[in-house]
């Protein structure tokens, strides 16, 4: 017994040290769990936005076809000329009816879903929204292309239900309509809508199952019709599932080329302009100006969308 005490305790294990600093020190476990994805955001996600504001400050010599490193505002100019400026305008304006649309149309989903759906109701209308996301963005794209074709199922049913003067109207329409749906603006719109609507559905969703329900049942029993407790509760207290939801179809259709590439006309959007300055006969600099208008739109909206109160209750 007395030699056994008296030999020396084993130093511990490098991984016992390490384990016992970081369990004294939660500081520095904190550290050690954060430093992976922050240094991966850091140099990845933040530097290529630096080297994109870089790249907008240079000029393209117009005889090399090479990409001077000067500084300068040309670029920046050639965004406000008409064209360009056209072209923001209307990728704003479709990102903005996107995002209406996705609201009215979410809502109401989202609301059956949080307070009425239950068990396998409430599973099959959450794999009825996840659904489209489990297949290609393609896949859905030229499916969509196919429905919206002259021989496609929407003029189908446009004819079964005699309302084929309603859709000839809507392609009359100036700035919106084309030859047919798979080659308009109101087809564009179609295709987003529906890309883009489980982004909007999931978050008001989740925002309006965190609603207590005894503040409904409070205002109905305070006599307030249910059009006033939409108003006054339900609306206010879902709204930073609204704002959340309005960012992702926002930004998506701010950014999108691939969908105003094959179901629109001859218009152009943002994302189709920033894509065809791409490669050597390109202008690179051009297009690292343009892609940061949609950044500036976003910021400016979170902004907006701050100083209301939207994100108060995340």
């Amino acid at each position: 017994m007395n030699l056994a005490l008296a030999l020396p305790t084993p130093a511990p294990s490098l991984r016992r040290r390490i384990s016992d600093t970081l369990y004294t020190r939660p500081g520095l476990l904190l550290l050690a769990l954060l430093a992976p994805p922050l240094l991966w955001f850091g140099v990845i996600y933040v530097g290529a936005l630096l080297t994109l504001l870089a790249n907008a400050f240079f000029s393209l010599d117009d005889f090399t076809g090479q990409v001077v490193r000067e500084l300068t505002l040309k670029n920046f100019a050639e965004l406000l000329e008409g064209a360009n400026l056209d072209v923001a305008l209307r990728t704003v304006v479709m990102a903005s009816a996107v995002t209406l649309a996705s609201i009215v149309l979410a809502f109401p989903l989202a609301y059956y879903m949080a307070r009425h759906a239950r068990g396998a109701t409430k599973a099959a209308l959450y794999l009825a929204v996840m659904l489209p996301l489990w297949s290609s963005y393609l896949v859905r794209l030229y499916a969509w292309k196919l429905l919206l074709a002259k021989e496609g199922a929407v003029s189908w049913l446009a004819a079964q239900l005699h309302l084929t003067w309603v859709l000839e109207a809507l392609l009359g329409l100036p700035g919106i309509g084309g030859q047919s749906l798979s080659f308009s603006t109101l087809g564009t719109f179609i295709v987003f809508v529906y890309m883009w609507l489980p982004f909007m559905v999931l978050p008001i969703q989740a925002s309006i199952e965190r609603i207590p329900g005894s503040l409904i049942e409070a205002s109905g029993d305070l006599g307030a019709a249910p059009g006033i407790t939409l108003r006054r509760v339900i609306l206010p207290l879902a709204l930073p599932g609204i704002a959340a939801g309005s960012i992702f179809t926002f930004s998506l259709t701010l950014g999108d080329y691939i969908v105003p590439q094959v179901i629109g006309d001859s218009t152009m959007y943002i994302g189709q302009v920033v894509y065809l300055q791409q490669g050597t006969a390109g202008n690179v600099p051009f297009a690292a100006a343009f892609s940061l208008v949609p950044i500036v739109v976003i910021g400016v909206y979170l902004w907006f969308a701050r100083r209301l109160g939207a994100f108060d209750a995340l």
